[in-house]
């Protein structure tokens, strides 16, 4: 299977399945899919981390990622490089603009919902 997908439903599937794991008490590994920006070059996905330890911890959980974004979209062609930079800051979202404009970044139709109801960020 290979299907070609956008950025915008990588990075749907990438948070969908962070969430999943949270869900399911994995709230370290979700951590680790949400700590830095995965950078997609055609079908190859690079992760970077601050160290070596992070990076041990996620590689543990690539096999089980990459059955769900290979199978949520439909290219068994994705395949993940993780590195270590120890030079790296992870990215926070802290307030909940912060957190919104991550969100609209994803799915932007998101922007479109909250105009549409009139809904303010509290």
């Amino acid at each position: 299977m290979r299907e070609s997908f956008t950025e915008t439903d990588f990075r749907i599937y990438w948070s969908k399945y962070a969430q999943k794991l949270g869900d399911s008490g994995q709230k370290i590994a979700e951590s680790l899919l949400l700590m830095n920006e995965p950078r997609l070059e055609g079908t190859q996905v690079f992760v970077t981390f601050p160290n070596e330890g992070s990076k041990l911890d996620f590689e543990k959980e690539i096999p089980a990622l990459l059955g769900y974004l290979r199978g949520h979209l439909k290219n068994h062609d994705i395949d993940i490089e993780v590195a270590v930079n120890e030079n790296a800051k992870p990215k926070r979202y802290i307030t909940p603009q912060d957190k919104y404009n991550r969100l609209v970044e994803i799915n932007p139709l998101l922007d479109k919902l909250r105009r549409t109801f009139d809904l303010e960020l509290d």
